[in-house]
């Protein structure tokens, strides 16, 4: 074996790209440019370092899509399913993790890998030659991105991306918060209180909307345009929707009972979430932001429970960039002017962690067979997997191509079950079986 791989971005997907190529036998090279040269939201070196939430959603994978592309990523060996597992943190039915200790495991199995090594260097251009795997994710340099542009002919699509703000555990006020999972979710009590929920009165709520909306935000560079992604709106733009909207949202008080004054009925719920292993880090569920950072510290501390707050991360927003992949790549990732390199990862127009892995799990299993001289089988549409793929190279339609998360809208039907959401149970059951069947099948076939 002589020819390498190479893969640009050392984060979820590029990780999972590598691992997946070098469990095949292929020699690996990771190319990622920090920390020489760093991005405002990473903090580390560390491959696969979380940025944003630490929780990779819903881990039902009979109801659920995301929970069945943790199955099918888990059936084919995913690393980054591995290491979430590993260090899985309470969070009711979903599945969270130890964002340091997360990423700390990937790189360490990664470099341990006789197959691959990593070189910090920063790619600028796109190579003329060889098997190269492009992940650099939402916060693609500069430099990178005009070469990409120039390659393709039109101009990568953007929105913003918010991140929400973590806060020390010690600085919460527990005789107004109490632990609960919503409608008391959980195998385990650990799993049924894995939540931190704070309640607000009708009063509390309008003046916390009215502060949120008179804060000062975060102005706009030149040439941006504020085209949020709708599943991760920042909350003042919730909030300018409707005074209601975050009450429908991530403020919805249903399914929790304050055992402060359960006879009192809360207007609005803020949950948080532990966010690390010790559980000294809790991040405040959906309440990504763009207010500057002196607001962000006044409007949070007006939730009860929060007053006397201290954070250890304060929101914030960034560009996030993606190509408009049903133009430019075709059904194996690859770039349709130069087939030679794949694109992986949110780059791609997916959305979520969970979904950028799949995408690097599937372009590293497509790279190697290219270089074993192998052709694989088309992944079955009727899996997750399959269905994103499906999707953004040429099920979404380009003119108003937009991230997508996995979710069973992406699905073909399954014939002879009931619609509407009467049936929704039956009909989610019999997308989750067809597709681990599907996707058992194509794994055998794919070797």
């Amino acid at each position: 074996m002589t020819e390498t791989l190479h893969i640009v971005g050392g984060g979820m997907a590029g990780a999972e790209a590598a691992w997946q190529a070098a469990q095949a036998g292929i020699d690996v090279v990771i190319h990622e440019m920090r920390p020489k040269t760093g991005t405002f939201a990473h903090k580390s070196g560390d491959l696969a370092e979380m940025v944003c939430s630490n929780s990779f959603r819903s881990d039902d994978d009979e109801q659920n899509a995301v929970g069945l592309l943790h199955w099918e990523m888990r059936a084919a060996g995913s690393l980054i399913m591995e290491m979430a597992d590993t260090h899985r943190l309470p969070a009711g039915g979903a599945l969270a993790v130890d964002r340091e200790a997360f990423s700390q495991g990937i790189t360490n199995r990664l470099m341990d890998h006789p197959k691959i090594r990593r070189e910090d260097t920063e790619i600028t251009s796109l190579p003329e030659k060889g098997h190269w795997i492009f992940a650099t994710g939402p916060l693609t340099s500069d430099a990178l991105g005009q070469a990409i542009r120039a390659e393709t002919g039109a101009e990568a699509l953007a929105f913003f991306d918010a991140i929400a703000p973590i806060v020390h555990f010690d600085s919460i006020d527990l005789t107004k918060a109490w632990f609960q999972s919503r409608y008391d979710k959980g195998e385990t009590e650990e799993e049924r209180t894995a939540y931190l929920n704070c309640p607000m009165d009708r009063a509390q709520y309008e003046a916390f909307i009215d502060a949120l909306l008179a804060a000062e935000k975060t102005a706009f560079h030149e040439g941006e345009t504020a085209g949020y992604f709708d599943g991760c709106l920042p909350i003042e733009v919730m909030a300018e929707r409707g005074r209601e909207t975050l009450r429908h949202g991530p403020m919805k008080p249903v399914g929790l009972t304050n055992p402060h004054a359960p006879e009192v009925k809360s207007h609005a719920i803020v949950q948080l979430r532990r966010d690390n292993a010790l559980g000294t880090l809790y991040n405040i569920v959906g309440f990504q932001t763009k207010m500057k950072y002196g607001a962000q510290t006044d409007v949070f501390r007006m939730i009860p429970g929060l007053e006397n707050a201290r954070f250890a991360r304060l929101g914030g927003i960034h560009r996030n960039t993606f190509l408009n992949s049903p133009t430019l790549l075709d059904a194996e990732l690859r770039l349709k002017s130069r087939p030679h390199i794949r694109f992986a990862g949110q780059i791609t127009g997916v959305e979520g962690y969970v979904e950028s892995s799949a995408m690097g799990l599937l372009a590293g299993r497509l790279s190697a067979a290219a270089i074993l001289g192998r052709a694989l089988p088309a992944v079955p549409a009727t899996t997750a997997t399959g269905a994103l793929v499906t999707h953004i190279t040429g099920g979404a339609e380009a003119k108003t191509f937009q991230p997508m998360n996995v979710n069973f809208g992406l699905f073909p039907p399954v014939e002879g079950l009931k619609g509407g959401r009467r049936g929704r149970r039956d009909r989610y059951k019999g997308y989750t079986d067809r597709a681990k069947a599907d996707w058992t099948g194509w794994l055998g076939a794919a070797g």
